[in-house]
């Protein structure tokens, strides 16, 4: 009897699953080449004389975010999502290219995404206030908040009202402790500073589906030191949405936008409309991506 199924949670190859009853069952994977994530809509049986069930397929996916492995090979991190919340904070430093780089992978595979700052009551230096406003400026829904005291969570959960969002960003910034004040309970663990190195320490293993009470639902993935989505080089410049706009003002139509005469988003840098930060970001990215697929995916 094979049952349609959607995964919820990931534990390696053992996977929880919501049957389209509402009923939720644990899985094992069948063989080693199915690789479902959270979100992943599947086909399932049970397994005779086992309360265990057995994931067969996997079902076309919507999207999929991914980034690149260790051996060169695609990861996918989540499947079939809607919305892409990035969050950084004041502590951990913030690495805004990691931002850049979730959003530049959401602009790619067609979702909305939007940008959180947690620990909004610690202080902020100027820098950090202005990558924020630019982040405004060019369109992504920015929310100041705090976990810690409940600031501004209720516009962190209108972002997460409808469809499936996933929340991603460094270790320590404060995802899961915002998904338990959101949730009303401790139902995540939590993540604290290290001192010593000032990094994150890793908490959630695998990543789960939350449904949020005020409607729609969340995947809390793990923090991350860096990220780079798995992107070929032409991508790149998709990802970067008002470069890709500038650039329709190119003299040649495939500008990289680089060292091209004429270039439109080189002009846009040099008079302001374009920051220099986030143009030094696209072109770090750009670089990074044409050094992965040489030779891989």
């Amino acid at each position: 009897m094979t049952r349609s199924a959607l995964v919820i949670a990931t534990y390696s190859r053992r996977m929880r699953l919501r049957l389209t009853s509402g009923d939720e069952i644990d899985a094992r994977i069948k063989g080693k080449r199915l690789r479902p994530v959270c979100g992943d809509r599947v086909e399932a049986e049970p397994i005779p004389n086992e309360s265990d069930w057995l994931i067969i397929r996997v079902l076309d996916r919507d999207n999929e975010l991914s980034r690149p492995n260790l051996r060169g090979k695609v990861e996918v991190l989540a499947a079939n999502i809607d919305k892409l919340l990035v969050m950084a904070a004041g502590s951990p430093q913030p690495e805004w290219s990691i931002v850049d780089r979730y959003l530049c992978a959401a602009e790619v595979i067609g979702i909305n995404a939007a940008v959180v700052y947690n620990k909004s009551d610690l202080p902020r230096t100027q820098l950090i206030d202005d990558v924020l406003a630019d982040y405004e400026r060019i369109g992504y829904p920015t929310v100041r908040c705090s976990a810690r005291n409940g600031d501004n969570l209720d516009q962190v959960a209108e972002l997460l009202r409808e469809g499936l969002a996933i929340i991603v960003g460094q270790s320590g910034v404060g995802k899961s402790t915002l998904i338990n004040r959101l949730l009303g309970d401790e139902q995540l663990r939590t993540a604290t500073v290290s001192e010593k190195t000032g990094e994150g320490r890793h908490t959630t293993v695998n990543s789960a589906m939350l449904q949020m009470p005020g409607g729609g639902a969340v995947i809390d993935s793990p923090g991350v030191r860096d990220y780079a989505p798995a992107l070929q080089p032409d991508e790149v410049v998709d990802g970067y949405r008002e470069i890709a706009t500038a650039g329709q003002h190119c003299r040649f139509a495939n500008c990289r936008h680089l060292r091209e005469p004429g270039c439109a988003v080189k002009q846009a840098v040099e008079n302001g409309t374009i920051s220099k930060r986030r143009y030094d970001s696209y072109r770090h990215l750009l670089a990074l991506t044409e050094k992965l697929t040489v030779g891989h995916y």
